[in-house]
């Protein structure tokens, strides 16, 4: 990978974003619509467009998929929002992100362990797992959490290079869906964190396609079993310069 020159096409489309009206809105629909299908939405791209712009929801499609797209597209404002701020993330960012990204999808959930609302960003008291991978014993999962923030904070802070910059939020995205320390909106979650800490470092926000997805869960599979970060690492630059190239190539014409 040309560091350099993905550097430059961020440039290029930073540069070029800045005469266009409401740019920045559809950039959000079009995340949002591949977050959400990522999740298992099955609106299209074009239905998430309606309803986000005029409100217009699709026939036969489930109203539970309508509001996982405006819990997301709510949490994407948020996050937007929050950056501005320049803040660190803490624990109580994280929470209030995962609570807005399934306010209307989450519930009250009781378990042996005792109850927890996944919609107020509650940690989860139960196992989790997504296909046969299987995540961190809920007890463990407040003390992965402040680790998760420390060594992220660690990162942004000694991020000097442009690498290095995107590297801290693509460690951040690793690491937290890694945990899935929330009983639903964890996919979502981690990547409204990366962009967070993108956004943070004035860098554009950008999506993985949802055409990809096999290989997202491959890159992130097999960075855990090597342990080493550097598979995921290849795969999420390598998405970050097909966006930008699509988005340049789209602004100049």
């Amino acid at each position: 990978m040309n560091y350099n020159q993905l550097y430059d096409l961020c440039l290029s489309y930073s540069k070029l974003v800045k005469g266009v009206i409401d740019i920045r809105k559809y950039t959000y629909y079009a995340i949002t619509y591949h977050s959400t299908t990522l999740e298992g939405s099955t609106l299209t791209e074009s239905q998430v467009f309606d309803l986000l712009e005029y409100g217009k929801t699709s026939k036969n499609k489930p109203f539970e998929h309508h509001q996982m797209v405006f819990d997301h597209f709510n949490a994407l404002l948020l996050v937007s929002e929050l950056v501005k701020s320049k803040s660190i993330i803490s624990e109580k960012t994280i929470k209030l992100i995962n609570a807005t990204v399934i306010k209307n999808t989450g519930s009250k959930i009781n378990t042996i362990a005792g109850s927890f609302d996944s919609s107020k960003g509650d940690y989860r008291l139960c196992s989790v797992r997504a296909g046969s991978r299987y995540f961190p014993d809920y007890k463990k999962v407040p003390y992965l959490m402040k680790n998760l923030i420390i060594e992220n904070n660690r990162l942004v802070s000694n991020a000097k290079t442009f690498k290095q910059k995107c590297e801290a939020a693509f460690s951040l995205h690793f690491n937290f869906i890694s945990i899935h320390p929330f009983a639903d909106g964890n996919g979502r979650t981690s990547r409204l964190l990366m962009n967070y800490i993108l956004a943070y470092f004035n860098l554009p926000m950008f999506y993985i396609s949802h055409t990809v997805k096999v290989s997202y869960i491959n890159a992130l599979e097999d960075s855990r079993k090597k342990e080493n970060l550097n598979p995921f690492y290849n795969f999420m630059f390598a998405q970050y310069k097909k966006f930008l190239s699509k988005e340049i190539i789209s602004l100049k014409k």
